[in-house]
């Protein structure tokens, strides 16, 4: 059984976040009721790190943001907010790999693209008993390598919560067979004899099981299908646009995003086929990423 919500007042989370003022609703009678089972399951113990797979543009960095926000600010528990994105190799390293495994593993994004030991090290540190310090990575997309490490935020611990959210947070391999035929236009020319796309498998099928196994449950924030995913990338790169002008950096043309959403389109279809028989908690996402249905496989209140 749920515990009671805190009464909260979401004006400043939507103002911090930029948001329009219907998410409250959502938030209200959505994310806050499971926040609250959250907020149960880590005070009895049963939930220490909680995972959030989501596909480019869905609304999970928000999510995590929300867990943070709320948690934090008005049921007193520590949370540590973690991305993947945040844990990508630097630009020098993913340039190494280009050269020594495939050209594509120049761009950020795939399995391969991360520094594993780096998030593990991270989530350990978090883990440990006791009041030390623990940097948290961060990545700058706009000049497409890792900020200055004297630049990460700063938690101090005992932490509560390690939130993890990623685009392939859970991910499992595909088999061989799947990885024969080229599913878009990237795949076919650029990647015809399949290395860098096996390189991507035998990556998802080593050191990310073993980041991933350090969840202690995954809630995952379904598109409808990978259309609305492309659409929602192209949305998100109209607002950095927005931001930065035309030409600022990180923005890219329409045809840069066409070719960089194609690096996830495989791993992206292969989740949002296998994943919800996995995940903990499904909730399924509308085209303007509302939440239409929320299924539960196992519940927060489990022992």
């Amino acid at each position: 059984m749920s515990l009671p919500a805190r009464p909260v007042d979401l004006a400043d989370f939507l103002a911090q976040e930029v948001l329009p003022p219907g998410y409250a609703s959502q938030a209200e009678t959505v994310w806050l009721p499971f926040l609250d089972d959250v907020r149960g399951a880590v005070e009895g113990g049963r939930l220490k790190v909680l995972g959030v797979h989501g596909a480019q543009g869905c609304g999970k960095s928000t999510l995590a943001a929300l867990i943070k926000w709320y948690l934090e600010g008005h049921c007193g528990l520590r949370v540590a907010q973690l991305s993947l994105d945040d844990c990508y190799l630097t630009r020098d390293q993913r340039q190494d790999l280009a050269g020594s495994v495939h050209p594509l593993f120049a761009t950020r994004g795939v399995p391969g693209t991360h520094d594993i030991p780096l998030a593990l090290s991270v989530i350990a540190n978090l883990k440990a008993v006791g009041g030390s310090d623990v940097a948290l990575p961060r990545f700058d997309k706009a000049l497409d390598d890792r900020a200055p490490p004297g630049s990460w935020p700063v938690v101090t611990g005992p932490i509560d919560l390690i939130v993890l959210e990623g685009w392939c947070v859970g991910a499992t391999p595909q088999g061989a067979s799947a990885l024969s035929v080229p599913i878009n236009q990237l795949e076919a020319e650029e990647d015809a004899e399949g290395v860098w796309r096996e390189a991507v498998n035998a990556q998802l099928s080593g050191p990310y099981q073993q980041l991933f196994a350090e969840l202690d449950y995954l809630l995952m924030l379904a598109a409808p299908d990978f259309d609305c995913v492309a659409g929602w990338r192209t949305q998100q790169e109209e607002k950095m646009i927005a931001r930065r002008g035309a030409e600022g950096a990180g923005v890219m043309t329409p045809a840069q995003v066409l070719r960089f959403i194609q690096f996830y389109q495989r791993l992206t279809e292969h989740c949002l086929a296998e994943l919800p028989d996995r995940a903990d908690c499904v909730m399924r996402l509308g085209s303007d990423r509302e939440v239409l249905s929320v299924q539960y496989r196992r519940g927060l209140q489990d022992d």
